[in-house]
């Protein structure tokens, strides 16, 4: 069985709108057990569903928004734009990376690869 263009957009929609409510746990159930993580591209690479949640843990009691802006997809890939707000008492940020993901033939994110550096944050 493998995944679809569909099931693929999905996930990536699911993965924005987790970015933005949901829990750590929550946005490390879309990855495989085996999963790895490099964000951003050139840090150290994570590995495995443990890993993956420790990193998101770190943006689950922010003030965040999200909003998916481009989304490309086939079978197993997906490349796409979204930007997250972050707000605090001294003012926020807004990220707006190209994430690169892998799905395996569950619709299991395998891979993911953040392209951004400091120079696309934006200070409000």
């Amino acid at each position: 069985m493998t995944v679809t263009r569909e099931q693929v957009l999905a996930v990536v929609q699911s993965y924005c709108d987790l970015l933005t409510s949901g829990t750590a746990a929550q946005i490390a159930d879309l990855y495989a057990d085996d999963a790895t993580v490099e964000d951003p591209l050139g840090a150290d690479v994570l590995k495995g569903r443990e890993a993956i949640q420790g990193f998101y843990a770190t943006i689950e009691p922010l003030d965040r928004h999200g909003e998916l802006k481009l989304v490309r997809a086939t079978n197993n890939e997906a490349a796409f734009n979204f930007e997250l707000t972050i707000k605090h008492a001294n003012g926020g940020m807004v990220i707006a990376p190209i994430d690169v993901m892998t799905f395996d033939d569950n619709g299991k994110i395998t891979s993911m690869r953040a392209f951004w550096t400091q120079d696309d944050i934006k200070q409000l």
